[in-house]
């Protein structure tokens, strides 16, 4: 029987589960319908995808998109419309929003506020508190929710769980994996006075690997005795990766493309715009995420997009906030390492689409197979561009990357079926799910 699909991706490289190979990817219904070798006359359209790549749905699973409370920076359409563009079908957003989404009423209302208005699928993590600590059993479980998300370092907004009693109070409660920012805040209230005026490259004095090493090991010690699992983000030295490898069985581990891009010589060239926490940090560092990232350690990518306007980041530190815009950026930066031999494209999959798939447990998403959900990242591995702020759809408009040329283009964009982005051109209308995770069913 002839397959009859709604659209055939024909002639390009399919790189999912079981390698790389020209194959076409057949779609019906918004879902995969078949993986092989089609007619043109198979299908009611044909996209020719000689010469690129398609990757299954890249998946930002770290993002800050600042709605409610925050729209002078960005909202959920314009971080959408960010995501899309730099080939990402999917994002899961963060906590610390105003009001806090700590609270079934305020995971709800972000759900509505997405839906159909975001151009990519998306999920809301609920912040951990130890005022709500005893309903995250429940709140994780709710339509949209990406799991749990714990700040132990203070970061952009006032959530934060310091003390080891209020997270294991919270570790009690949850039944999915909790995500954590994981840097020590007695340690970074000790050293404030590290701080320089008008200086961000002591931004990593103060917060100090130590600061980071040493929280990293009383979250592994809480969980551990909780018998929970958690996933570590932004990990920002080298001094973490042998706490984690140690507890692979309770531990997943996130690094970011920042991380991986950026040392301490380059607050000379970028100031604030860098300014993140954790920090970027000394080359030794940068050198040890690689390590990890090669040696199988880091589970995914995410880019821990936090935008602020310019004139916020002109500040002059350290009153000048933390946070950058990276969604738009993380394929094209991450597949200019590829371009280098600093990874493969089958690695880059592996950290952002089967990754997420794995750890988070995405319902049909991230990978490219009979049934999954047709969400697709198509990408030409051999495009030079060169990243700009005219190309930066957040509403922030810059990049800590502007006039980086890179080699490795983020050409399409496919949520369920469906093109939202080709060749730089975003196309409507919105039509964003909440994602589904296979243990809230």
């Amino acid at each position: 029987m002839k397959l009859l699909a709604d659209l055939i991706l024909k002639g390009g490289i399919v790189v999912n589960h079981d390698g790389s190979g020209q194959r076409d990817v057949a779609i019906s219904a918004g879902k995969i319908a078949g993986i092989g070798h089609f007619g043109a006359e198979q299908a009611g359209e044909v996209i020719d995808c000689t010469g690129l790549h398609v990757l299954p749905g890249v998946v930002d699973s770290q993002v800050h998109l600042r709605e409610p409370g925050a729209e002078h920076k960005e909202d959920l359409e314009t971080g959408g419309r960010a995501a899309v563009m730099g080939g990402v079908t999917a994002v899961f957003e963060m906590p610390n929003t105003t009001p806090l989404t700590t609270t079934e009423e305020a995971l709800a209302d972000k759900v509505k506020r997405a839906t159909n208005r975001m151009y990519c699928d998306f999920a809301f993590y609920v912040g951990g508190t130890r005022e709500n600590a005893h309903l995250l059993g429940d709140l994780e479980m709710l339509p949209g929710c990406a799991g749990t998300k714990v700040f132990m370092g203070s970061s952009t907004g006032s959530l934060l769980v310091e003390d080891d009693q209020g997270v294991a109070a919270i570790l009690k409660h949850i039944r999915r994996r909790a995500a954590f920012h994981s840097e020590d805040e007695f340690r970074l209230n000790d050293r404030k006075s590290e701080r320089r005026d008008n200086d961000p490259s002591s931004h990593p004095v103060w917060r100090d690997a130590e600061a980071a090493r040493r929280c990293t090991e009383r979250l592994l010690r809480i969980a551990r005795e909780a018998g929970k699992r958690i996933h570590v983000l932004h990990i920002s030295t080298a001094d973490e990766f042998p706490l984690l490898a140690a507890n692979r069985d309770i531990a997943t581990v996130e690094v970011t493309p920042h991380h991986l891009s950026f040392a301490l010589e380059d607050y000379a060239r970028l100031g604030t715009l860098i300014q993140m926490n954790p920090p970027v940090r000394e080359a030794q560092h940068r050198l040890g995420i690689w390590k990890a990232l090669q040696s199988g350690l880091v589970d995914v990518l995410g880019s821990d997009h936090a935008p602020h306007t310019l004139d916020e980041k002109s500040k002059p530190y350290p009153a000048s906030p933390s946070g950058m815009p990276g969604v738009q950026t993380l394929v094209p930066v991450m597949l200019d390492f590829v371009s280098k031999g600093r990874l493969t494209i089958e690695r880059f999959v592996d950290l952002t689409s089967h990754g997420p798939n794995r750890i988070f447990g995405m319902a049909g998403k991230g990978r490219i197979a009979e049934g999954y959900d047709a969400d697709l990242t198509i990408v030409d591995l051999q495009a030079k561009r060169t990243i700009s702020n005219h190309w930066i759809e957040s509403r922030c408009k810059w990049t800590p990357y502007h006039d980086m040329t890179v080699t490795g283009w983020p050409i399409g964009t496919i949520v369920r079926g469906r093109r939202v982005m080709w060749n730089d051109e975003i196309i409507g209308p919105a039509q964003g799910q909440p994602i589904h995770f296979i243990e809230a069913l």
